[in-house]
């Protein structure tokens, strides 16, 4: 056999396939116990995991297929019965693993993969997140704009400044190439560019409202966009090389424009809008954006709240500034009329006075002549003169007493009075009048009506003593009838003045008077003119009646001060009629004790005609009225000194002077001055003598400061003979005496 030089391999082919595989079972193992190793660092630095069961049971798996391969280590060379019946063990454990792994896999891959769709939610749920997250970013960003823009918009109320701050401010925060305001003029059709951002003079460029464009943006309370080539976009040429940026446009309510003119803008625009026109710069990539639309329509919303409230503020101002010229003519007018009604009062003090000092004379004169011996012819004419000069003296007391109520100055003077007593009096005044017309006059006081009541004593026989006094005047023939009566139930409303509304209590009732003659009736047309002043019926019965027409407008005037009513009822001329006032009267806390003082005054006068010797001081600057005065008090036998002036009183004045009549109204110093001075001389009462004011003047003051002063009397001239010795006689007998006013 030839020798061969040939290297024999240490092992056979069999024994290296052997050897690759032990060497590989080995590795195997090593990597299966290893790969348990990390799974538990893995659960044990995983602080959740939600399948450690299924971990653990993998790693189990795992463990027994390393435990199999290094099992099958020693199958390589002859084994025992022993390590085939641990191979054959681990075999079957791994098996049985093995398939309890796949199955549990067939149960938790559905999990696994709602998990991975889980992760895929949440991860789209992270994106939207992140959106909205942006858009409130943007929100935020816009409204922080919007809250700039709004207190630039309304830090003023001026409507220019804040058109003109509201281009200016958008430009800046959207960093605008342009931006203009249209806005419609008086006529409405047509829309005038009247602010822009760039240029400075935009006026006179118009476009007509009814443009398409125009609809379409004003039919949209959105920002639109719009074509940069339409006539409300293009505000200026642009060259061709660049391309023009987008172009929106939103609407402005106009929400009260009236009175607020520029560029003949309409009066009133309550349902038309401006037109904000904005664009983006040219030729660049920009577009808008939705928050940027958002922020334009916002700014356009709150123009308009601006707009209208700088329109109420001028509007106020307006009013504010109207107010004040109304104010100021209103004030101007109350200062004229103050000094009118001034002009007018003392114009009627002193006619007063001036015409009462001629009437004292007349009527003291004629009054003394009438007590002398008098033949019939000429008794008739004193008489005459007596009575036109009470008619005189009466027009006076109208004309003062409509004055002063028509100024308000004139106040009831209320006080308890004897009711009966007024009927009386009144009958007795008419009962001559009457008996020469042979009238016959009868008074009919109804059992219920009270004797005593409380009111203005004065006002309501002048009330009676007027209504009587006309249906005397007006009556040729036939008879008067005077009623009264306490008015209720139906008595107590007036079928024509269903405004009348009186309502009896028990410390007030309703006295309601009736005077129903016999005389010249009056038309149906004529009865709602009976009561205005200086107005006369036109009838021929009673044209040549005489008569001022004042007397029963006063009558109304003091029926209404007494919240009474009155009015005329006659069924036509020559048929009569029926004059009905109604007065509200109160009743007297004490009648018992009112009786007592209410003793009728002809009562008391009837015991003293003359006195002889009482000393009489008459203070008088005007001679004639002194000489009457002096002739009055001579004629009822007083010894009277007479004195001009104030100071020539106070040197005169003695203990002997009973009486001192004064006219308040004199020169160098006043009566009034002159009673405190007397005042002041006699310290003792029954030292002093009286003092009584005999003035011309009747209104309320004079009464009132004589009052003050310390006077003991007022007594209004004209003074007859009569009125006189009643005078002296209640001065005598209470020591003091105040005419009514």
């Amino acid at each position: 056999m030839e020798s061969c030089n040939c290297i024999e391999p240490q092992w056979s082919a069999d024994e290296l396939l052997m050897k690759y595989q032990y060497i590989s079972d080995f590795f195997i193992a090593l990597a299966y116990f290893s790969i348990p190793l990390e799974l538990i660092y893995f659960v044990k630095k995983s602080a959740v995991f939600p399948y450690r069961w299924v971990l653990v049971q993998f790693g189990a798996f795992i463990v027994l297929c390393g435990a199999t391969h290094l099992i099958n280590l020693w199958t390589f060379n002859v084994h025992s019965k022993t390590v085939e019946v641990v191979m054959t063990t681990a075999k079957v454990l791994t098996a049985a693993v093995s398939c309890a792994t796949a199955l549990m896999l067939v149960h938790i891959i559905p999990d696994l993969l709602s998990v991975k769709t889980r992760e895929l939610f949440l991860k789209n749920k992270a994106a939207e997140l992140d959106r909205e997250m942006g858009l409130i970013r943007t929100q935020e960003e816009t409204g922080r704009h919007v809250r700039m823009l709004t207190h630039e918009i309304r830090s003023t109320l001026d409507r220019h400044t804040i058109l003109k701050t509201t281009l200016v401010e958008l430009g800046r925060t959207l960093a605008l190439e342009e931006c203009a305001l249209w806005m419609p003029t008086r006529t409405g059709i047509e829309l005038q560019l009247s602010y822009t951002l760039r240029q400075q003079n935009p006026v006179g460029y118009t476009v007509p409202i009814h443009l398409p464009v125009i609809n379409q943006v004003f039919s949209s309370n959105r920002a639109v966009k719009i074509s940069p080539n339409c006539p409300v976009a293009r505000l200026w040429p642009v060259s061709g090389k660049y391309m023009s940026g987008e172009v929106v446009a939103v609407r402005v309510p106009l929400l009260h424009l009236n009175n607020f003119q520029i560029n003949d803008w309409p009066e009133l625009s309550t349902k038309r809008y401006a037109l904000m026109v904005l664009m983006l710069p040219s030729d660049s990539a920009r577009r808008w954006h939705v928050h940027e639309l958002e922020l334009v329509e916002v700014v356009a919303d709150q123009v308009a709240v601006a707009l209208s409230h700088a329109a109420i503020l001028e509007e106020s101002m307006r009013a504010r500034d109207l107010l004040m010229e109304q104010n100021v003519a209103l004030d101007h007018a109350r200062r004229e009329a103050e000094t009118a009604i001034r002009a007018r009062n003392d114009f009627l003090a002193v006619m007063n006075h001036e015409m009462r000092t001629p009437m004292h004379a007349i009527i003291a004169l004629s009054s003394l002549l009438q007590e002398t011996e008098l033949t019939p012819e000429q008794r008739l004419m004193v008489e005459t003169i007596l009575k036109s000069s009470n008619l005189l003296a009466t027009l006076i007391n109208d004309v003062l007493d409509l004055s002063r109520l028509e100024d308000g100055s004139l106040q009831l003077d209320i006080e308890t009075f004897n009711l009966h007593a007024i009927f009386r009096e009144v009958l007795d005044l008419i009962k001559p009048i009457a008996s020469v017309k042979k009238l016959l006059v009868t008074l009919n006081l109804a059992p219920e009506l009270p004797e005593f009541a409380v009111g203005d004593e004065k006002r309501l026989m002048q009330t009676i003593l007027n209504v009587v006094g006309n249906a005397v005047k007006f009556s040729k023939e036939g008879s008067i009838s005077i009623t009264a009566f306490v008015s209720k139930g139906e008595t107590l409303r007036d079928p024509q003045a269903p405004d009348f509304f009186p309502v009896s209590s028990v410390n007030h009732f309703y006295l309601r008077v009736q005077v129903k003659d016999s005389g010249a009736g009056i038309s149906p047309q004529d009865i709602p003119k009976i009561f205005t002043k200086f107005t006369q019926t036109q009838s021929t019965a009673t044209r040549n009646s005489g008569g001022s027409g004042l007397g029963l407008a006063i009558c109304k005037r003091f029926v209404n001060l007494m919240e009474g009513h009155i009015w005329i009822e006659s069924e036509g001329l020559g048929k009569g009629c029926t004059a009905i006032f109604m007065v509200k009267l109160g009743f007297p806390e004490r009648s018992n004790e009112s009786r007592l003082s209410f003793i009728p005054k002809w009562h008391a006068n009837q015991g003293l005609t003359s006195f002889p010797g009482l000393k009489v001081l008459v203070m008088d600057d005007n001679g004639v009225s002194r000489m009457v005065t002096k002739g009055l008090l001579a004629h009822l036998g007083c010894d009277v000194t007479l004195v001009g002036s104030g100071d020539e009183c106070l040197r005169v004045v003695s203990q002997d002077h009973k009486v001192v009549f004064m006219d308040v109204c004199v020169p160098s110093v006043d009566g009034h001055e002159v009673a405190v001075r007397i005042h002041e001389k006699f310290t003792k009462r029954h030292e002093r003598p009286l003092i009584v004011a005999l003035t011309g003047n009747t209104d309320k003051l004079t009464k009132e400061t004589c009052m003050r002063v310390g006077m003991d009397g007022v007594i209004f001239k004209p003074v007859s003979v009569d009125k006189m010795r009643s005078v002296l006689t209640d001065l005598l007998e209470h020591r003091v005496l105040f005419e009514a006013i």
